[in-house]
């Protein structure tokens, strides 16, 4: 069996599941519940989006600013595939994340920094 995965400082703990309720207004509007906002770590004015499969759920997430919309269609293909396949979900091995880790090493990124326009 693998380890447990150990969370980043900046990681939230969430439950496999959490079931939380809100309310609609009379102009389909809602309050994000702050169970959800924790966990998605929402902030005022982030954008979410909203992937309902075919069964009735609704999966909601954060939407990251990206240009890419291949990007997003990706992510949303992996949401349903893990919705559809919860079981095939496993976290990687201690070695494995050992090697990751070791072969980063020393590896410096700015996320913020433009790409270089003759690298894409």
């Amino acid at each position: 069996m693998f380890p447990a995965p150990t969370p980043s400082d900046r990681e939230v703990i969430v439950p496999a599941t959490v079931e939380l309720e809100s309310t609609l207004t009379d102009r389909y509007q809602t309050t994000v519940p702050d169970g959800v906002r924790r966990a998605l770590k929402l902030r005022k004015r982030d954008r979410i989006r909203y992937l309902v499969q075919g069964d009735g759920s609704v999966v909601l997430r954060r939407t990251e600013d990206a240009d890419d919309p291949v990007l997003g269609s990706f992510l949303d293909f992996l949401a349903r595939d893990i919705a559809a396949h919860p079981r095939h979900v496993r976290a990687i091995n201690a070695g494995l994340a050992r090697r990751m880790r070791a072969l980063a090493k020393g590896v410096k990124v700015d996320l913020e920094a433009a790409l270089d326009p003759a690298g894409e």
